[in-house]
Formats: structure tokens, C-alpha cells, sequence
């Protein structure tokens, strides 16, 4: 009796599931939406939708819309509001060298290892040549980040392949690129100088 009872709650599972000829259908035989593939549900006939106005994923949460956008103001959103001016990160060594990969990875490609335009990239684009990023206006650090976040002509936008943490340590890299360019070697600790003239790192 026991044994009957206990398989009650089985054959009531497998009643609930169809079956096929090769097995269990499954959720792979059932209707959905694929990435990337046409869908005639909506509209524009497009599987893969954009996430409504003013959403954050769920992994942003507790971070505010300025350390997203590099935005400030009530209209931190929009296009049209000010730029903020400092990097909201704790500034260390270990971060300016996090950045400093993902700029190898992604950025010096067009913009050069030094970040003076010079790549072999570069040289062939015969539409627009990448900009110089030691040559910029006096852009706050927040018009780095958009441009990272959106993209600007014919950059891409990053912000599927870099965090909000990663495009705040690109732009301390791009920094310390526009300063090592522009220093003079006895702003440099003289402990340093030593090293530097043999091309090492300080």
C-alpha cells in the first residue's frame, strides 16, 4: 500500500508532460521567440526588443543614474544634460590597469596603443581617420564615458562589451595616456626618472 501511494505523485507528473516518439518534447518543441530571428508578433517583426525608457538591469540596481550615463542633473537621461566632471571611482593604481586592458582590447585598435590616432587601423580608414585623444578639448569625464556608453560617428557603442566599472577604468586610462604625454620629467619622483630613461615602467 505505502509503495502504491508513493507513486500517486509520478503518475501524475508524467501524465502532465507529452511524449513523443523520440522522447520527451520538452521546452525545445514548444513555440518561442529565437535571438536574432524574425517574430510576426510585433510589429516591426523583431524577436529581440529593447528594454522600456529609464530601465536598469537588474544587476544595476543601487547604482545611480549618473555613475550609468556619466550625466548629471534632473535630466541625467537625456542627451541634452551636463556631463560629469570627475570619475565616481576610487582612483587606484589596480583600476587605471584595468582600464588600460580593455583599452588595448577594444580601443587602441583605431585609437593606438598611445592614443595618438596612430594605428595601422587608422591608416586605412579613408572615410575618418580615428581623433587623437591626446589632442581633445578639455571634455569632462563624463563626455568620455557617453562616447564609450553610445558610441560617437562611426565608433560603436560599448556598453554591451564594457560594465559601467570598465568604461569608468577606460576613461582613468585615457587620462593617465593625456598626462604621461604631456609630463616633464622633473614633475616625474626622482626615484622614477631613472627607470622612465630606460623605457621602463615606474
Amino acid at each position: 500500500m505505502r509503495r502504491l501511494l508513493l507513486c500517486v505523485p509520478l503518475v501524475a507528473v508524467l501524465t502532465g508532460c507529452p511524449v513523443d516518439f523520440q522522447g520527451w518534447a520538452g521546452m525545445k518543441q514548444q513555440p518561442k521567440a529565437l535571438p536574432y530571428r524574425e517574430s510576426g508578433f510585433f510589429e516591426d517583426e523583431r524577436a529581440m526588443r529593447q528594454p522600456p525608457p529609464g530601465t536598469v538591469p537588474r544587476s544595476r540596481r543601487g547604482q545611480s543614474r549618473l555613475f550609468l550615463t556619466g550625466r548629471e542633473g534632473p535630466d541625467a537621461g537625456s542627451p541634452d544634460a551636463g556631463y560629469l566632471d570627475e570619475i565616481p571611482l576610487t582612483l587606484t593604481r589596480e583600476t587605471v590597469e584595468r582600464g588600460g586592458k580593455s583599452y588595448e582590447i577594444y580601443c587602441a585598435t583605431c585609437h593606438g596603443i598611445l592614443g595618438d590616432g596612430a594605428s595601422q587601423v587608422a591608416r586605412n580608414m579613408g572615410l575618418r581617420e580615428p581623433p587623437s585623444l591626446l589632442d581633445l578639448p578639455p571634455y569632462p569625464d563624463g563626455y568620455y564615458f557617453a562616447v564609450i556608453s553610445e558610441g560617437y560617428g562611426l565608433m560603436p557603442a560599448y556598453s554591451e562589451k564594457l560594465s559601467p566599472e570598465q568604461r569608468w577604468a577606460v576613461v582613468a586610462y585615457v587620462r593617465a595616456l593625456q598626462a604621461s604625454q604631456r609630463v616633464r620629467l622633473e614633475d616625474v619622483p626622482p626615484e622614477a626618472r631613472p627607470l622612465l630613461l630606460k623605457g621602463g615602467t615606474p
